[in-house]
């Protein structure tokens, strides 16, 4: 009986204990007052999760939807004098592995004069035309996720 009454309470007593409150051992409420955010977007996410921007079939025109994106990081470059981006450019295996390496630095090209035109100077680009797939493939769905350009940090 004591054990069947010590197996319903421990769970309440567990969950009362993690309640409400953020408050860590700085008294603080948990989130850092200095993060700052870019175009709605933290550092954390412009780095890792939104770094990518995906072009049309031998295209390096930058759709519209991207605009968002690289203006959150060209706040961040401006804001951030000391940081530094390559702009990774990829194709994918169609063509010719010159032809992709060509395309592939004209689309790193083109966020690089994105940024450069909203004050970003601190880009740098690379291409790799083909030689690094994101995802592997012959089809459509592969070849729309290896037409990029990568922002790496």
């Amino acid at each position: 009986m004591k054990l069947a009454k010590l197996l319903l309470v421990a769970p309440v007593l567990a969950l009362a204990a993690c309640s409400s409150s953020n408050n860590d051992a700085s008294g603080t409420d948990g989130t850092n007052a200095n993060a700052q955010t870019f175009g709605g977007l933290s550092v954390q996410d412009l780095q890792t999760r939104y770094n990518t921007v995906y072009f049309a079939f031998d295209s390096y025109a930058i759709e519209g939807e991207y605009s968002q994106l690289l203006d959150a990081h060209a706040q961040y470059l401006n804001a951030t004098p000391a940081a530094k981006v390559l702009v990774a450019g990829h194709a994918d295996e169609r063509g010719t592995p010159e032809y992709n390496i060509a395309l592939g630095q004209r689309r790193a090209d083109a966020v690089k004069s994105f940024l450069a035109a909203k004050g970003a100077n601190n880009v740098s680009t690379v291409s790799y035309g083909e030689e690094k797939p994101a995802v592997a493939g012959h089809d459509e769905s592969a070849y729309s996720k290896n037409r990029r350009a990568v922002l790496e940090y």
